[in-house]
């Protein structure tokens, strides 16, 4: 059976559209292949794929004819339409098999629908043909315009950029097909922003076309525009608007609008005191305007500046204190200059800006100001009462020049006149105080509020207004049976004035002592011998066998003993009482021999250890003491210990035939024992 469809588009031009089941024998009528429609094979039937345009505006459009073959126009047939949009989007006229579309049509919605022809036999109600699907394709047309979707656009490109910069790069959409001709493919122009600003027409780039200065301008506003079908007439538009902002470089220095600036600072002020500020202004921001500013010129160093980094503000500090009768006005310069600067924009910062500073200095009421920061006078003293001390001056440093009125505070032997001269008031004496811390004040007599005050240093000198003093009561005991020449008692004499070199005393007996005394004194300057005369000899001994225990009261020179009734001064009882009586020894007289012996005596004197102790602590402490007048270490010798090989220094048991002995030897036992050998030297040349 020859069967076939016929589907008329609206431009008027059939579609022949063979019944499936046709064999390649069935004969068909030809037909001419309508515009923009494809005929495919599959599976031994023919289907059809059909373009319809978009944009319909009409309630129904007629889109094409489905028609079999087997129609002979007797309204026997019924076409029907299955399939999505059938019904809804598209219609088919059953009897003549004409197809409408009833909606609107949007390529961009939906661009392809799949739907099902049927043909049936009106009088048996069974298909003619097989079921067959067919394709409607809805065309594009240029209903859409460029959009751009990233909208606001803002960039931000450094002031002054050479010509070429990129700032930003804006994108267009268009939602036409860009399969389909020109519909999609965009031109972009550039509506606002010349001269500064040009766009790439086929990528959207903007790219700056001249140097901008953000001092001048900091913000620009730039209308980009993109066309579809590449500009060509009727092609759809859309535009964008794209904010650029100049960034700030350091392109300008700071400049002072000031040439001369005028300040005042009183002569009061201390250092540090800030006298004022200057101002200096940069028109760029951020840190690009962070200034530093600094003194060019000051050859009296007197002032300095600093940085308010905060407001940019130089601050005058005083670095000195002024004077305003020394200078009252002073003239400085200062510069200005910019903290951070790039190396490549320095050209742009050659010269520093300055300006001239004039700074007057106020005159205030100041203190009196003496001549000298303190004062040292020297008086002697028992000087009669208002005795001249010496001057002090002190000046009114002020133009008016005021008198000055002086005073000495805590004082009651000292005066001070209306000139600045000292006086005593009362009697000096050196003993009593021997310096005198004063304090003077000098007070203007115009304002007695301004006061001042130096130290006063007063020095006592001595005169020799005292006579020596014994340094204490002696009592002085001695034994019956002294020899004669024996030393008894040291007595020393102080003075209580001043010396510049040591104190030197002259001793001797009264008169009523001296024609009808036992003793005589020997004067060696400085201390005294106290010995028995010649006219009494030595008493016979009561107990001879007894001789050593006499040892028992034995003198402590110095006061260290108190003689024959001080038996506590050693209780020697206790430190012989294990000792070995030997025989004693005549003395020798050969130095050598004595320096041996007195080695010796250090190791064979007692058994006791406290003894021996008692002997070395006595050696030492002699020994050390350079200053320790030589009597002093006689107390190292007052016992040598029973049966010594050197015998006893102590002259209460030498015998009668010892008067004759020679000392010379103590010459060369050293220095420590030079006094002793000038004192039994002397002895012996009294006795002589």
């Amino acid at each position: 059976m020859n069967c076939y469809l016929l589907l008329r588009f609206m431009l008027g031009i059939p579609l022949l559209w063979p019944c499936l089941g046709a064999t390649e024998n069935s004969q068909t009528k030809k037909v001419k292949q309508p515009v923009r429609s494809h005929l495919r094979v599959k599976r031994g039937w023919v289907w059809n794929q059909f373009f319809v345009p978009e944009e319909m505006n009409t309630t129904s459009h007629h889109i094409g004819q489905l028609r079999s073959d087997l129609d002979n126009g007797n309204n026997s047939f019924q076409y029907k339409l299955l399939g999505a949009g059938a019904g809804s989007t598209f219609i088919i006229d059953e009897r003549t098999g004409d197809i409408y579309a009833i909606q609107k049509l949007d390529r961009e919605e939906r661009s392809l629908y799949i739907l099902r022809a049927q043909v049936i036999d009106i009088a048996t109600g069974r298909a003619v043909e097989p079921e067959s699907e067919f394709v409607i394709k809805v065309s594009d047309i240029n209903d859409n315009e460029p959009k751009f979707l990233d909208e606001p656009y803002e960039a931000i490109v450094p002031e002054m950029s050479p010509e070429g910069t990129l700032v930003i790069q804006v994108t267009a959409s268009d939602a036409d097909d860009p399969s389909s001709g020109n519909n999609a493919r965009l031109l972009y122009s550039l509506l606002q922003g010349q001269p500064y600003f040009s766009v790439e027409p086929t990528t959207g780039v903007i790219r700056i076309s001249s140097k901008m200065d953000r001092e001048l301008q900091d913000e620009y506003w730039v209308i980009i525009q993109a066309k579809d079908m590449i500009g060509q007439p009727g092609a759809l538009s859309g535009t964008t608007s794209v904010l650029i902002k100049l960034s700030d470089v350091n392109d300008n220095k700071p400049i002072f609008k000031e040439s001369l600036y005028r300040l005042t600072v009183s002569e009061s002020a201390p250092t540090g005191t800030s006298i004022g500020t200057i101002m200096a202004y940069d028109n760029d921001i951020g840190e690009n305007a962070e200034m530093d500013y600094s003194i060019e010129e000051d050859d009296s160093q007197t002032f300095d500046i600093i940085t308010n980094h905060e407001t940019q503000e130089g601050i005058v500090i005083l670095k000195k204190k002024v004077d305003f009768e020394h200078q009252n006005h002073y003239g400085i310069r200062a510069k200005v200059k910019n903290h951070h600067v790039p190396e490549q924009l320095m050209k742009y910062h050659t010269e520093a800006s300055t300006t001239f500073i004039k700074i007057q200095v106020e005159d205030v009421d100041e203190p009196p100001l003496f001549l000298l920061p303190y004062y040292v006078f020297e008086v002697f003293e028992e000087t009669p009462q208002g005795s001249f001390v010496g001057v002090v001056s002190a000046t009114d440093p002020d133009n008016r020049k005021s008198p000055i009125r002086y005073s000495i505070t805590r004082s009651k032997v000292f005066n001070i006149n209306d000139n600045g001269t000292i006086t005593t008031s009362n009697s000096l004496d050196r003993e009593i105080s021997a310096w005198y811390n004063l304090s003077i004040t000098a007070t203007e007599k115009y304002n007695i509020e301004q006061i001042s005050s130096i130290p006063l240093y007063v020095q006592v000198l001595n005169i020799n207004d005292h006579a020596p003093e014994f340094s204490q009561y002696y009592e002085t005991y001695v034994c019956e049976n002294a020899g004669s020449g024996q030393v008894i008692q040291t007595i020393s004499a102080v003075d209580r004035d001043e010396s510049i070199e040591e104190h030197h005393f002259y001793f001797n007996l009264s008169v009523e002592d001296t024609n009808n005394s036992s003793f005589t004194i020997i004067d060696n300057q400085g201390f005294i011998f106290l010995t028995l005369g010649l006219k009494q000899r030595r008493k016979q001994i009561l107990f001879p066998e007894k001789s050593e225990d006499f040892r028992e009261n034995i003198f402590q020179y110095d006061d260290e003993g108190g003689g024959e009734e001080d038996t506590e001064a050693f209780d020697i009882a206790e430190l012989r009482s294990s000792t070995i009586m030997r025989e004693r020894k005549t003395r020798k007289t050969t130095s050598a021999e004595i320096r041996s012996l007195y080695r010796q005596s250090l190791q064979v004197g007692p058994d006791s250890a406290i003894f021996r102790k008692f002997i070395l602590e006595k050696l030492e402490e002699a020994n050390t003491d350079p200053c320790a007048p030589p009597f002093d270490s006689l107390q190292t010798y007052a016992f040598e210990g029973t049966g010594s090989l050197a015998g006893s220094l102590s002259s209460l048991e030498s015998a009668v035939s010892d008067q004759d002995e020679s000392y010379d030897y103590l010459n060369e036992l050293g220095p420590r024992f030079k006094r002793l050998a000038c004192m039994f030297g002397s002895a012996v040349q009294s006795n002589n």
